[in-house]
């Protein structure tokens, strides 16, 4: 089984999301041909800085960072298959689906949410799975 990193550019500093700050890829095509988008917390792929603003203004950017690396792989969220959320406060859920709506395209991918300790000031973090090619 084949597995190629993406990245926009010659160095991890080039791709459109923060630099890995642990061992993992911020995503990965692997045969089938698949992608998997490591988990994405709210960081601003520009600055690598944390965004501090309201749990919409981070799903969005969480959204966005995701959609810039399908996109890298081939893909967009009409072929994403399966998606994980982790919530600091599950009290966001209905944000997470109004936003949410605003990307994701009918038929909605399979999705797991669950409310987990991130680190201060992270509101959630956003996994998924998506095909690759025609």
């Amino acid at each position: 089984m084949s597995r190629t990193p993406i990245l926009d550019g010659a160095s991890p500093s080039a791709s459109p999301s923060a630099p890995p700050s642990a061992p993992y890829s911020p995503a990965i095509v692997a045969a089938g041909p698949l992608v998997f988008v490591s988990g994405q917390l709210p960081i601003d792929a520009a600055s690598g800085r944390l965004c501090t603003g309201g749990f919409g203004e981070q799903a969005e950017l969480v959204l966005a960072n995701i959609t810039r690396l399908l996109a890298l792989a081939g893909s967009d969220w009409s072929r994403v298959v399966k998606w994980s959320v982790f919530l600091a406060d599950l009290r966001d859920y209905a944000e997470l689906n109004a936003v949410a709506l605003r990307h994701l395209v009918a038929p909605y991918p399979a999705r797991t949410t669950v409310q987990v300790v991130l680190p201060p000031g992270v509101a959630l973090e956003v996994e998924c799975v998506a095909l690759v090619g025609p």
